[in-house]
């Protein structure tokens, strides 16, 4: 296999990206590896994945900033700190490089808000309330414009949740 960026060498540093259901591989030789600063594998961080991405996350800064190079207030870490070790200095960093940060994140993610995991039946309660709600919205709006229709079937769903909610699941056997 042939290097992705000269063409010419055997490749032998292989990155693989995985971004939602699409995979992007990248084979490197060993000049370009090091050329890129991928053989030091403590090195390598997050601001390093322009190699995959194609436009790397100094950049992204950059051009958030409108060219001028932003600099943290808090502890003085700048976007060429950032791209050098792939991490940030302090917490108000998140703050002064949040554009680039939220752009470059959704490339890796499927979003940028973090959801966490949550017990079964904690994430069940949640969607049945936030689907009551969103029920609740749709029947007011369908008694305004008089869509009486539409509201008698919302107002059924609605009891049908709310009693399924009140209901005991595991009665006494």
């Amino acid at each position: 296999m042939l290097c992705s960026v000269c063409k010419e060498k055997p490749a032998t540093v292989h990155l693989t990206q995985i971004v939602g259901d699409k995979m992007q591989k990248l084979d490197l030789c060993d000049e370009c590896a090091k050329a890129k600063g991928v053989t030091d594998p403590t090195s390598f961080g997050l601001a390093d994945l322009d190699l995959v991405l194609g436009l790397g996350a100094s950049q992204e800064i950059e051009q958030a900033a409108g060219g001028l190079e932003l600099k943290c207030p808090r502890c003085g870490f700048t976007q060429a700190d950032f791209k050098k070790s792939g991490r940030l200095g302090c917490p108000e960093c998140y703050k002064t490089f949040a554009d680039a940060l939220e752009s470059l994140l959704k490339t890796m993610h499927k979003g940028t808000r973090h959801t966490g995991k949550a017990p079964e039946a904690l994430r069940t309660s949640r969607e049945n309330a936030d689907r009551l709600k969103t029920l609740q919205r749709k029947l007011k709006k369908a008694v305004e414009s008089e869509n009486f229709e539409e509201a008698a079937s919302l107002r059924d769903e609605i009891k049908q949740m709310t009693e399924r909610s009140t209901t005991p699941k595991n009665l006494a056997r």
